[in-house]
């Protein structure tokens, strides 16, 4: 067996665990006007990309999904992502959540969309949700604000406080609503841990491409809650396939900015 042949093999194995069937129907779609499409799709994306370490398989379908939610412009892909999700071991609720949590770094369009893919696939699948299985009761001693800032330096440390410390003096409303809605109302829910919100807001990010100072900032919040160097890396390298190679050029450069800046801050007495 050849390299390509090896290769197509593995993406066929890895793809049929997230499509739950063979043959894909990434062939039978493009067989009469791209086959070559499917072909290279297979081989390189699920055949030498999935396969690689530092993700499992649940961390590469949030990834996807992350970014192809912030694209917004890839319904089938999203929708076949979303489902790729449940069959790796991603639940409902956590599904629902990445689509909550897409109004922070996408808008609510890109959210009310997924929330509407899900719909759509929950439909199909016979899946019931309990609503506001995602919602932790604030504290009572605790303002939205002062919940929020406590998870923002939780999550975001320096990088975040000097995001908010910039808009004082030229819109200090923005920073009171990124305080009191994404981190006190959005990041404060259940039903996702915090590894993975950050590890979505970095593939999500890292696709949408026009946000480089933020990025930076949830690059840091990924390795400040537990995610590692190398998972940051692999975040970056499997959105190439869903945003393209620009895209995780830019991405990566930022992880080269983010870990200087981490080394730099260590090497300080």
């Amino acid at each position: 067996m050849n390299d390509a042949s090896a290769r197509y093999q593995t993406g066929l194995d890895y793809l049929a665990m997230i499509e739950g069937q063979r043959p894909p129907s990434l062939e039978a779609n493009l067989k009469d006007i791209a086959p070559d499409l499917a072909r290279l799709a297979i081989e390189f994306a699920y055949g030498e990309v999935y396969p690689r370490r530092h993700l499992d398989l649940r961390q590469r379908q949030l990834a996807t999904a992350g970014a192809l939610a912030a694209l917004g412009h890839a319904r089938p892909q999203l929708k076949f992502h979303l489902g790729g999700a449940l069959n790796v071991g991603c639940t409902p609720e956590e599904l629902v959540e990445l689509a909550i949590h897409m109004t922070v770094y996408a808008g609510f369009p890109a959210a009310i969309n997924t929330a509407m893919v899900l719909k759509e696939l929950f439909e199909e699948r016979g899946i019931a949700l309990v609503c506001d299985a995602g919602m932790t009761p604030r504290n009572p001693d605790q303002t939205r604000y002062e919940q929020g800032w406590e998870g923002l330096k939780d999550i975001d440390g320096n990088a975040g406080e000097r995001v908010i410390s910039a808009l004082q003096d030229i819109s200090p409303d923005l920073g009171r609503y990124i305080i009191e809605f994404a981190f006190g109302d959005v990041y404060s829910r259940s039903s996702m841990d915090l590894p993975s919100r950050e590890l979505v807001t970095v593939a999500a990010l890292t696709a949408l491409g026009t946000a480089f100072a933020q990025l930076k900032v949830h690059m840091h919040g990924f390795l400040n809650v537990g995610g590692t160097k190398d998972q940051l890396i692999e975040i970056i390298t499997h959105t190439a396939v869903y945003a393209g190679f620009p895209a995780a050029i830019n991405g990566a450069l930022a992880a080269k900015e983010v870990m200087a800046e981490r080394e730099q801050h260590h090497a300080v007495p």
